[in-house]
C-alpha cells in the first residue's frame, strides 16, 4: 500500500505561516515517508468506504487539536467565517485563543482511496492520499466537525465528498463539538 500527501492536506498540515496547530518538527516528505514505512497501530474505518484512519503514536511535538470547553476557558473562545480554500464558501468556525493544549499522544492521518480522490478532482499515483490528520490523546477518531459533514453532503462542487448526511452521526458530532473546540 502506498500513501501520498494531497495538496489540500499539505497546506493544512504543513502551512507556510508557521502556526503551532500544524504537524511540528517534520517536513511533508518525512511525514509521508514515515506513514509509508511504519505500520499503523490500528486502522479505523472512516465515515465512508473510501476513507480509512491510520493510528500512529505521535513522533513529533504536535499538540492535541481539540480542547474541551469548560467554565474556566469559555471566555477564550473566538469565532469567525472562514473558507478552507479559495474555491470554498466561508462557514462559521470557532476556536480557542490563548490556551496551550497537551502534547498529542497520537497522530491519526485521514486517508481517501485513489478512486475517491479522482472523483474529487485530485489524481494520485499512490493507493491512498492523506486529506487530513487528527492530533489526539486517545487512539480514537474525533467526530467530524458538523459543517464538514454538511459540506460532504453538498458534494464535490462545494468542497465535499458527495457522501449523504447520516443524521445520527451528525447528532453525535454536534454533541461532541458543542463541548469541544479547536485552538490557535
Amino acid at each position: 500500500m502506498s500513501i501520498v500527501l494531497t495538496e489540500f492536506a499539505r497546506t493544512r498540515l504543513f502551512p507556510r505561516d508557521g502556526r503551532r496547530t500544524a504537524v511540528l518538527d517534520s517536513t511533508p516528505e518525512a511525514f509521508i515517508a514515515r506513514l509509508n514505512h511504519e505500520p499503523p497501530l490500528r486502522v479505523l474505518d472512516g465515515y465512508a468506504s473510501f476513507c480509512k484512519l491510520h493510528v500512529h503514536r505521535n513522533w513529533t511535538p504536535t499538540r492535541c487539536s481539540v480542547i474541551a470547553i469548560t467554565d474556566a476557558n469559555r471566555h477564550l473562545l473566538r469565532s469567525g467565517y472562514e473558507a478552507r480554500t479559495r474555491e470554498e464558501l466561508p462557514v462559521l468556525v470557532r476556536w480557542f485563543e490563548g490556551l496551550e493544549p497537551p502534547l498529542a499522544n497520537y497522530l491519526i492521518p485521514i486517508l481517501y482511496d485513489r478512486e475517491q480522490l479522482a472523483r474529487e478532482g485530485t489524481r494520485i499515483a499512490a493507493d491512498w492520499g492523506v486529506v487530513g490528520c487528527l492530533y489526539t490523546q486517545d487512539p480514537e477518531e474525533i467526530p467530524m466537525v458538523p459543517i464538514t459533514a454538511m459540506r460532504n453532503a453538498l458534494g464535490v462542487a462545494e468542497g465535499g465528498s458527495g457522501v449523504t448526511l447520516d443524521r445520527e452521526s451528525y447528532r453525535r458530532a454536534v454533541a461532541f463539538w458543542d463541548q469541544h473546540a479547536n485552538w490557535r
